[in-house]
């Protein structure tokens, strides 16, 4: 087989489907690339536990995100900024033992990579080599194209983040949609085209204008990853816990809520409360005799 033959397995890439098509392996970079060749969308969703992520790989969802924004809908923290490398470790081995098809792609946390290219290296590599996980993601866009080299150079695919990047929410003042203005298009242009030249496989585009983010779609040759970005990227990522209707109170706006899941835990909490107060659980047939 010489160099310019495909080999069976890009072949099987290049012609199936993310959606019931791979089953005896896990999802790669390489199937991701395929799909946007053939304008195949995608889904992404958060996952912090084994429970929850076998939960999601059997339903099919292709690749799982092991996101920092476990400080906000699991640790009780007000940001992600907190969450640290141990905490991420710990995280992502959990979803990669609870999984067997779908890609693990592990947040780097706030201080685990913005300091050098080198730090970027260390800590990706114990998401690698400690968790399994098959990907990293790391925020940025110019600002972190160094990085993002020097890991894919390394063999560590890495998924860029720009927009909104909830990492920076002091330096930003909050949770503000990115991009509006011809001076921030601009700059967002400049920097997913940087990710992309810097080798990034993907990149998410969180809370930019359905427009723009249709523009950079358009532009990228790798796949864009919307949460808040319009319909037109070529996947779409939500923190689980807001897909599902975990979250107390008011979620973001490009968040859709596809069970009520808050009030059916609740609910059964309250009736497993009752049923012990009044003696009637555990009954006959959940009592050894």
């Amino acid at each position: 087989m010489n160099a310019s033959t495909p080999s069976p397995a890009q072949n099987q890439a290049s012609t199936t489907t993310l959606y019931g098509g791979v089953t005896n392996r896990r999802v790669t970079v390489r199937d991701l690339a395929a799909a946007k060749q053939r304008g195949e969308k995608w889904s992404m969703l958060t996952a912090y536990d084994a429970l929850t992520a076998g939960v999601f790989d059997e339903a099919g969802i292709p690749v799982l995100l092991v996101g920092d924004s476990a400080g906000n809908c699991h640790l009780g923290y007000e940001t992600t900024v907190p969450v640290t490398m141990d905490q991420m470790v710990m995280l992502s081995a959990a979803v990669v033992r609870g999984t067997k098809r779908s890609m693990i792609v592990a947040d780097l946390p706030f201080g685990s990579y913005q300091e050098s290219p080198a730090q970027a290296m260390h800590n990706a590599a114990r998401l690698m080599k400690e968790a399994g996980v098959g990907a990293v993601k790391l925020e940025g866009g110019e600002r972190s194209a160094r990085s993002i080299e020097l890991l894919v150079e390394a063999g560590v695919p890495v998924m860029a983040h720009i927009g909104l990047t909830p990492q920076s929410v002091h330096a930003l003042g909050g949770y503000p949609v990115q991009g509006r203005g011809d001076e921030a298009a601009h700059q967002l242009l400049r920097d997913a085209k940087a990710v992309q030249q810097a080798g990034a496989f993907a990149v998410v585009l969180e809370a930019v204008p359905a427009e723009l983010a249709a523009q950079v779609t358009e532009q990228l040759a790798i796949p864009t990853v919307g949460i808040g970005g319009g319909p037109d990227t070529d996947a779409q990522v939500l923190v689980w816990t807001d897909m599902a209707g975990m979250t107390a109170g008011r979620v973001p706006k490009f968040v859709k809520q596809y069970a009520d899941l808050r009030t059916v835990l609740g609910d059964a909490a309250r009736a497993y409360a009752e049923e012990v107060r009044t003696g009637a659980f555990p009954a006959a047939e959940h009592s050894f005799h």
